[in-house]
């Protein structure tokens, strides 16, 4: 019989850990739950090489449209009056990502142990965020299950499409200045070096911009590996900067501050921060433990620090709209309608107003933003590849010159 090491709390708060022979990791939570435990981790011991081969990174991932799948058949059924684990049977048994269904069967056998639906999804963290958990919990306590199961599947649909908004607008200036920096790459490796010869045999002196350009071409031939690693040594010097507290703080704050895109990551991070907190309210989540799970997912530390401050304003006793207008990371008109949502009591509804106010903004933004990058990267693609055809063919319109005079 297989051996478990499993870790948990005990009713009192203390941390304990220990060895249990068991058939499977269901068994050992259920009886760990009858001796008042509540595991947070159950490994199996001794396995040999019976273990399923896996590759890192070759597993399929669970993608957010499995998830929305799953979240709107999961409600549908429910609100039907299926019981919850045959619900999980047969979605698990249906679902053809191979992750996701050893996810799902797992979560069902956690479920027949005696474990809480938003405990056996707790153990999945690559699928179910803190959010999904959260939400899921505040259901089955609300005996709402379906009803939070439909606002989370919409929840996730309009989060996907703020996130393909923003991928849009990146992509297009992405893909021009790639294809402009290997255009002028092949350019100044592989054709002027051809003109330079040719220039040679000319004699005479070149003129200024073809003699930069020439010069240019030679310092890329010379020094390209010490070009190439020192773009590579700037990537990771950036990336472990980012990764430090006090340097995400700086280049997070300073991204808010860019002249175009700055504008449309701050309406991206007040859409996200509206719509997640209205979510949960609306779902009856305790405010302080949605503005706990709204700052880790903010994704920018200026913002993060912005929410923990609401938090602590509110666990002082004061309003939410107060600290988010002292962080000028949000507009004024939002804290205002927030500060008239928390007057009149309605705040979710409120705060999903403005989501749905903002996510036009967002989609208006990428619309302005690519109008406006379109001619602006046509005339850098044009001016620097025309301007080194036309410095390479100087010489030559100057040696025509000389010949018919």
């Amino acid at each position: 019989m297989p051996k478990f090491s499993w870790e948990g709390k005990s009713r009192t708060g203390q941390v304990q850990k220990g060895d249990m022979e068991a058939p499977s990791e269901a068994v050992v939570t259920a009886q760990l739950r009858r001796q008042g435990i509540m595991p947070s981790k159950i490994k199996e011991r001794g396995k040999g090489f019976d273990v399923e081969l896996k590759i890192p990174g070759m597993e399929p991932k669970v993608t957010t449209k499995d998830l929305v799948v799953f979240t709107r058949q999961f409600a549908t059924m429910i609100d039907a009056g299926l019981p919850l684990v045959q619900c999980l049977d047969i979605l698990g048994k249906q679902q053809e990502n191979k992750s996701f269904k050893k996810m799902l069967i797992d979560v069902k056998e956690s479920v027949e142990s005696g474990s809480t639906f938003a405990d056996a999804l707790k153990k999945h963290p690559r699928a179910f965020d803190e959010l999904y958990v959260n939400l899921v919990a505040a259901g089955e306590v609300g005996g709402i299950l379906d009803t939070i199961l439909n606002r989370l599947a919409a929840y996730i649909e309009k989060a996907l499409k703020l996130k393909k908004q923003v991928k849009s607008a990146m992509t297009y200036p992405t893909t021009i200045i790639g294809i402009a920096f290997v255009v002028i790459a092949v350019i100044l490796v592989f054709v002027i070096p051809a003109f330079e010869k040719m220039f040679a045999d000319f004699g005479g002196a070149l003129p200024m911009p073809t003699q930069i350009v020439i010069n240019i071409s030679d310092f890329i031939q010379n020094y390209i590996l010490v070009i190439i690693g020192g773009m590579i040594a700037f990537v990771v010097a950036i990336k472990r900067i980012y990764r430090t507290k006090k340097g995400r703080e700086k280049m997070d704050a300073w991204a808010l501050k860019l002249p175009v895109f700055g504008i449309l990551i701050r309406k991206v991070a007040v859409a996200k921060f509206t719509r997640t907190l209205g979510t949960m309210i609306s779902s009856g989540v305790p405010i302080l433990d949605g503005l706990d799970i709204v700052a880790k997912t903010a994704g920018n530390k200026t913002v993060e620090t912005a929410i923990y401050k609401v938090k602590q304003s509110i666990s002082e006793g004061k309003t939410i709209a107060e600290p988010l207008e002292k962080s000028g990371v949000f507009p004024s008109m939002v804290c205002q309608m927030i500060a008239v949502g928390e007057q009149s009591g309605s705040i979710d509804t409120m705060l999903n107003k403005i989501a749905d106010f903002y996510d036009d903004e967002v989609d208006d933004a990428v619309g302005n933003l690519t109008a406006m990058m379109e001619p602006l990267l046509m005339l850098f693609l044009g001016t620097t590849v025309g301007g080194l055809v036309i410095a390479m063919y100087l010489p030559i319109f100057k040696l025509a010159g000389t010949v018919g005079g």
